[in-house]
């Protein structure tokens, strides 16, 4: 695992040094409800739905629907497989207005675990994109690598309950078939948070941070920086 770690730190490393040659800088605001509903100890229900703005929160751009079925193999390791709507809406005084879907089907697997006081978890995730264009319909394939480190500032429990904590995560996403219908590059974007946060109790938790979006286009490159504020409810 730390082998897969330090790769992703270099990749992410070279594909932000490229980035940051030619870029325009955007500014929007994310909100995340996510929520893990466990039916038993085998089978469970992850569910998300996430709003983001347009640039300088100009209007509402992205919506995002995204259940998913999980199998728990054990307390650290689980595998899901799931579906994701987004809409996509661009308003230009050139163009005009646009909207636009795209449907996702995804595999994941997650394992968890903790570093002395740190909770972490690996998110490794396939997507298969069917992508709604004006004139045609694209396919794609995606893979997705995230980890995500929680450090609560209370005392150190063995599960953490209550509290306030900080957040540190990173996800790195790869084009890994028709990539030349995206961007033409492997490297798609990279998404950087950081962020502080409550835990009220072992089913909920309220966080706002801060995170850097750096996506690899066709002609431009983008660096968005992004308010987000996130729901995790646990059952």
């Amino acid at each position: 695992m730390k082998k897969i770690v330090l790769s992703a730190v270099v990749l992410i490393i070279m594909a932000s040094g490229k980035l940051y040659a030619q870029t325009q800088h955007q500014n929007s605001g994310w909100f995340m409800f996510l929520n893990n509903t466990k039916f038993n100890d085998k089978w469970g229900l992850q569910f998300d739905v996430q709003l983001r703005s347009a640039d300088d929160w100009g209007y509402l751009r992205n919506t995002l629907v995204r259940p998913a079925l999980q199998y728990f193999i054990n307390n650290k390791h689980n595998v899901a497989l799931g579906y994701l709507w987004q809409t996509t809406q661009s308003q230009s005084l050139v163009a005009g207005n646009s909207f636009a879907h795209e449907h996702r089907i995804f595999e994941q697997y997650i394992y968890s675990h903790k570093i002395k006081s740190v909770f972490a978890s690996h998110r490794l995730r396939v997507e298969q994109r069917f992508i709604g264009r004006t004139g045609e319909d694209v396919f794609s394939q995606r893979f997705r690598y995230f980890f995500r480190l929680i450090q609560p500032l209370q005392k150190v429990q063995p599960t953490f309950t209550k509290g306030p904590f900080v957040a540190l995560q990173n996800e790195v996403f790869l084009n890994i078939q028709n990539k030349d219908k995206i961007n033409n590059s492997v490297f798609d974007q990279n998404r950087l948070y950081l962020a502080a946060g409550y835990r009220f109790s072992k089913q909920f938790d309220l966080e706002a941070g801060y995170m850097n979006q750096a996506t690899h286009g066709v002609s431009n490159n983008t660096v968005n920086n992004i308010i987000q504020l996130a729901v995790y409810t646990r059952f």
